[in-house]
């Protein structure tokens, strides 16, 4: 099977991150609409459909491109060996793109004007620790699960912590640069105002550093091979599936030790035959 072009891989980024902002904000939206002045319940609501609908949507994108949605995620990546800096790049404008249209899209299908910029005034300096300790913790959360050999598990795992940080974080933990832009674009419950944003991609930006810094300290032994899996395993540029050629290579590397080991015993078999003989004819 060949790998996916960099054209396919761009629009898989591009459409799974107008998914996930829809999903952020329309949910939003419904939330309010639903439970109008309880917060909490708001919260629990555009939460809940967050976790729910980034576990679907990881799973709908990821084995074209790994399902990144998220700068933060393909710079880690790219910074680890998983892809080149040259697709990072090429991620960005994609994630940042898709992300917009997402937040128009779930605007237009609430009935609201396509664009509203938002005035929700988020920046502080706990929501900036918040936003660091979320994106340092969402990369912690992915490339641990590749390290280990559970990549398999990261589209819940990510839906998972991604709905537990909207809880224990002040800023509901946004941790995506894109997804900051693009809840610009509506003046809704999970909006940010064109002036926070920058303290919150800021932020987002040293959680990716200190995130990468803490994964190599954690898991020195983390290959390109394994990082290329993120967040779940996919073809990848040189055509290859890491999950799937691992599995293989220790395949053949049992197999091997097999015949290895088959051949040894034959040996000492054909061994002791012979000296049995030689004693025989001794007698």
């Amino acid at each position: 099977m060949s790998a996916p072009t960099l054209w396919r891989r761009l629009a898989a980024e591009l459409l799974g991150s107008a998914f996930l902002a829809a999903l952020v904000i329309g949910s939003g939206i419904a939330a309010q609409r639903l439970s109008p002045g309880d917060t909490g319940l708001e919260l629990l609501e555009n939460a809940a459909a967050t976790a729910a609908g980034l576990f679907a949507i990881i799973l709908m994108f990821g084995p074209v491109s790994g399902a990144h949605f998220n700068p933060a995620v393909s710079f880690a990546d790219a910074a680890l060996g998983g892809i080149s800096w040259r697709d990072a790049a090429a991620y960005l404008p994609a994630q940042v793109a898709g992300c917009a249209t997402g937040a128009v899209t779930a605007n237009l299908m609430f009935d609201l004007s396509a664009v509203s910029v938002s005035v929700k005034q988020r920046a502080s300096g706990a929501h900036a620790l918040s936003e660091v300790i979320a994106t340092a913790g969402l990369l912690l959360v992915i490339f641990a699960l590749v390290r280990t050999g559970r990549a398999a598990t990261a589209p819940a795992a990510v839906g998972a912590y991604i709905g537990a940080a909207y809880w224990f974080t002040s800023s509901t933990s946004f941790a995506n640069p894109a997804i900051t832009i693009g809840r610009m674009f509506s003046d809704t419950f999970a909006g940010i105002a064109p002036s926070s944003a920058p303290v919150f991609i800021a932020a987002q930006v040293g959680g990716g550093i200190a995130g990468v810094l803490i994964i190599r300290f954690l898991y020195p032994a983390l290959t390109p091979a394994q990082a290329a899996q993120v967040i779940v395993p996919h073809e990848t540029g040189n055509g290859s599936r890491p999950g799937r050629d691992q599995r293989v290579a220790s395949d053949v590397d049992a197999h091997v030790h097999r015949v290895r080991t088959a051949a040894v015993l034959l040996a000492d078999d054909d061994q002791r035959s012979h000296g049995g003989f030689e004693a025989e004819r001794t007698t």
